[in-house]
């Protein structure tokens, strides 16, 4: 059974740091591009880090420099080190995993930033 279990979310104020981590089982990820979404109730669910099987990051603008996505195979791991954190970028987050047809996504792990 392949499992993506995301952790870290937290509540936290503006202009602070958190670490998600989103430990996979069933699969081991470094065959898998992996992705970092997130969904805040009044927006539609966006992209905000995705990293490939080489280890090559692409972001989503607002969260260039400040977001670093990271693999950490023999971990089986992915982790998004959010830094000087907005109250825009509260919501729920989710990790993917993808490989051509095969989609898993974790349960997600809410982020709180307060004013």
């Amino acid at each position: 059974q392949v499992q993506l279990v995301e952790s870290g979310g937290n509540l936290v104020q503006a202009g602070g740091s958190l670490r998600l981590s989103c430990a996979a089982s069933g699969i081991t990820i470094t065959v898998y591009a992996l992705s970092w979404y997130r969904h805040a109730p009044v927006n539609q669910r966006e992209l905000v880090a995705a990293i490939t099987v080489g280890g090559s990051p692409n972001y989503l603008d607002s969260v260039k420099g400040r977001f670093p996505i990271s693999r950490d195979n023999a971990k089986n791991t992915v982790y998004l080190q959010m830094n000087s954190l907005k109250p825009d970028a509260a919501a729920v987050y989710y990790c993917r995993g993808t490989l051509q047809r095969l989609d898993f996504w974790g349960q997600g792990t809410q982020v709180t930033v307060s004013s």
